[in-house]
């Protein structure tokens, strides 16, 4: 299994949920989507960024058909302009 785990700070974090509810669409696109969380951040809870996306995937060829899914490209194409920093982790989970 792969966690993939990505972070961004956006240019305007009042888009927040605009940018969760477009990242949303991708939670079903390819078999081997285990978990998909979108979380935006609270207001006083420590924070250092804007939206987190925790998923996890069945193998590296689900993670890799997810990430070349032209609705992903669509939804990268979308949420670009809105961001300042991304950050991520994909690290393999023992099972």
């Amino acid at each position: 299994m792969i966690d993939h785990i990505v972070m961004w700070r956006l240019k305007e974090p009042a888009d927040a949920p605009r940018f969760k509810a477009i990242l949303d669409t991708c939670a079903q696109l390819v078999p081997g989507i285990l978990r998909f969380e979108v979380s935006i951040r609270e207001e006083g809870l420590e924070a250092n960024a804007d939206v987190v996306l925790v998923s996890r995937f069945a193998d590296e060829a689900a993670l890799a058909a997810y990430q070349q899914h032209p609705e992903h490209q669509k939804v990268l194409q979308q949420l670009g302009p809105l961001r300042v920093e991304r950050h991520v982790l994909d690290a393999r989970v023992p099972g």
